[in-house]
């Protein structure tokens, strides 16, 4: 059974990233705990830590040091070799690994960069820490203007020496390929390699081959002189501004750097003019040569404008400057989210995930954790895309989750509000969403507003509401939003960054209704913990459920459990165990545990049961040795909104859960309530859930 993967590459720049963030991304949804290992890194500069370690221990929170993520640096291992003590290497790299390997159910181990001399020997000791570890290898190659015939060379010759040496190959990543033969090569790369082994050929992407303006400002020693807050800018491309201003604007394009020296006053606010303008593209930032600064006035100009791009001082003059701009080699690191992002996407795009991780994955752990249940939760919500409305358009929550969705092309969305303050706000807080791929509303320019209107009017005019009384009511967002579920205009709805439960929850309760035979909308969170996944019902809805209610806040909660892929082990929950206590609240949660098991005797239920017995196995055994809930129990069903609110609270803050909801049951068509304090992860992750409700309702 194997336990890890080794990712090797063959050359410097091979775009090993991708490959290393999309795995260990498609790991942490398949495996419950996941390491990752460097046997080797780059000597550290200044006293920074290494780059690909610090990224992903950060960016996916991994319970690992960094100090244990690696083994050696390159000039201790040069050190050694050089003493002809390379037996101590791999001595050292695999102790190392299995101090991780006894943690975590797999380790990702990341090769090296060949970004020194001496690639032959760098491979030789990739190959050999592979054989000595005893896992299957991923090779990436660079294939960057590279013709058919030698990228194969290349590959064959690095797939032979691991076979010579017993390690299998799993994999091969053909990076950086030309877009324009991706398929064929490879069709060639699969007519020429085993048919075990996955063949994934990437296209070369533009945004991932260019710096940002925090990596140029690194190089060059620049100081940042405006615009910091932009530093993780991504470059398109980069050009001198030599001529006069009339023919530069000419030569700008999407996310050009300007480079000018620093006494071009005309350069320097021509392009930040031209950046403001909706006439011209974008610019990524400014770099100023030869020591120059502009004169004071223009200083004082630029720092009242109301947006600013990096503006970056160097002491180089204008020729090295650029020399040494176009020699940098951009890397993926922690802040650049962009970058990060791209990755992603290029992975889940070019990779057959499912497949690979059959070959990565020989086991299947027993366990849901949180990482498994959100990477389910992505997975299911892509596979049938779902049409999301987002009434609080203009929130800037909604604006970056929106950003996010929209790039992992997991639903369709529409914001509703005035589409100019919308997208205005999103380019003032630099949130890059494409509006090509989200539709923006507002209420009473909608083609759909009277019909909209005449449609309440329908619903609602037994309760004495009238024409004009609709139209009011069509004009409010929550109103309008809930209107486009109820006509199949949109699937689902998510709404309460900035309105009130009541306000976001009761337009549905006037015409969306309940579900047949269901009496009561109630609520669940998912409660992410370390090392699973628990439902906590009811939360946000219901002050003081009575017995039949709790009975059927039970039973919804148990449906939405399976329908999210946990298995129903249900506690109802009071302040004593058994038949211990008395009193009107524990007999109520008594009362409503035997509905449950006369309506829905297929459920495993056990109530009344305090916390502790519920979730803790020894107390459970303890309290309830018979109960087949006491333990272990997976839905936990608070008897009243003042213990659940406040529990759930509680355990979110003292333990760090990730609580994901609230999510509605009980309602036609799905609508949720976020909370006002909601965070942007809040809002991503609410969508998500939304639109798997929707994709049940179908059914």
């Amino acid at each position: 059974m194997s336990k890890s993967i080794y990712i090797a590459t063959i050359e410097p720049n091979s775009g090993k990233s991708i490959a290393v963030l999309g795995l260990m991304s498609m790991l942490l949804g398949k495996t419950a705990k996941v390491g990752y290992f460097r046997p080797i890194i780059d000597d550290p500069k200044n006293g920074q830590p290494d780059n690909h370690i610090h990224t992903i221990i950060h960016h996916f929170d991994l319970d690992i040091e960094e100090e244990e993520a690696y083994a050696f640096t390159r000039s201790e291992v040069l050190a050694k070799q050089n003493k002809g003590a390379a037996s101590e290497i791999i001595d050292t790299v695999i102790e190392h690994y299995k101090k991780l390997e006894e943690r975590f159910d797999f380790v990702l181990v990341e090769g090296t960069d060949f970004s020194n001399e001496g690639s032959i020997t760098e491979f030789d000791v990739n190959t050999l820490i592979a054989k000595n570890l005893g896992i299957p290898v991923v090779i990436v190659t660079n294939g960057h203007q590279k013709n058919v015939v030698e990228l194969i060379g290349n590959l064959q010759l690095a797939y032979n020496t691991f076979k010579q040496k017993d390690v299998e190959v799993l994999s091969i990543f053909a990076n950086k390929v030309n877009p324009d033969k991706l398929e064929e090569i490879k069709s060639s790369l699969k007519s020429n390699f085993p048919e075990q082994v996955e063949i994934v050929a990437i296209p070369e992407v533009k945004s991932l081959s260019n710096p940002t303006i925090k990596e140029i400002v690194n190089e060059l020693d620049g100081e940042v002189l405006f615009g910091a807050e932009f530093l993780n800018n991504q470059t398109g491309s980069f050009g001198v501004g030599a001529m006069q201003l009339r023919n530069y604007l000419t030569k700008l394009r999407e996310n050009s750097l300007v480079v000018t020296p620093g006494d071009r006053a005309d350069i320097i606010l021509g392009a930040l003019q031209a950046n403001l303008s909706t006439s011209y593209p974008k610019i990524a930032g400014i770099i100023l040569t030869g020591g120059l600064l502009p004169e004071e006035p223009i200083l004082k100009l630029i720092e009242g404008l109301s947006e600013v791009v990096p503006i970056i001082s160097v002491d180089l003059g204008t020729f090295a400057t650029t020399n040494k701009i176009g020699h940098i080699k951009p890397v993926i690191y922690l802040e650049n989210k962009q970058k990060i992002a791209v990755s992603f996407a290029m992975f889940e795009k070019y990779v057959d995930v499912e497949r690979m991780a059959q070959r990565l994955i020989t086991f299947e752990s027993e366990s849901l954790t949180p990482r498994m249940f959100q990477y389910n939760l992505l997975k299911r919500a892509q596979t049938n895309k779902k049409h999301i409305v987002l009434p609080e358009g203009e929130d800037e929550r909604i604006l970056k989750a929106t950003a996010r969705l929209i790039h992992a092309d997991v639903v369709d969305i529409t914001l509703i509000g005035d589409p100019s303050k919308i997208k205005s706000k999103a380019a003032q807080l630099d949130i890059a969403i494409d509006f090509g791929k989200v539709s923006v509303v507002s209420p009473a320019h909608s083609p759909f507003y009277e019909e909209y209107v005449e449609t309440f009017h329908t619903l609602r005019k037994h309760k004495n509401v009238n024409l004009d009384m609709a139209k009011d009511m069509m004009a409010d967002v929550s109103y309008f939003g809930t209107m486009m579920v109820y006509k199949g205009h949109a699937h689902g709805m998510v709404s309460g960054a900035v309105h009130t439960t009541q306000h976001t929850i009761r337009p549905a309760l006037q015409f969306i209704k309940t579900k047949p035979k269901v009496a009561v909308v109630s609520s669940v969170f998912f409660m992410c913990l370390e090392d699973r996944v628990s439902v906590f019902g009811d939360c946000a809805i219901n002050p003081n459920p009575n017995a039949e209610q709790l009975a059927e806040i039970a039973i919804s909660s148990a449906e939405s459990a399976m329908s999210f892929g946990i298995d129903p082990k249900i506690a109802m929950l009071s302040y004593s165990s058994g038949s211990s206590g008395k009193g009107a609240d524990v007999e109520k949660v008594r009362e409503a545990t035997a509905i449950v098991r006369e309506k829905r005797p297929d459920l495993k239920i056990e109530g009344p049961i305090q916390y502790d017995a519920a979730v803790d196995m020894r107390v459970g055994q303890s309290k309830m040795p018979d109960s087949e809930v006491a333990g272990q129990a997976s839905v936990l069903i608070f008897p009243d909104l003042n213990t659940g609110n406040n529990t759930y609270k509680a355990v979110q803050r003292e333990t760090g859960a990730l609580a994901i909801g609230p999510m509605l049951q009980g309602l036609n068509k799905p609508v949720n309530d976020l909370s006002r304090g909601c965070t942007v992860e809040d809002v991503y992750n609410t969508v998500i859930i939304t639109a798997i409700q929707a994709q049940g309702m179908e059914h």
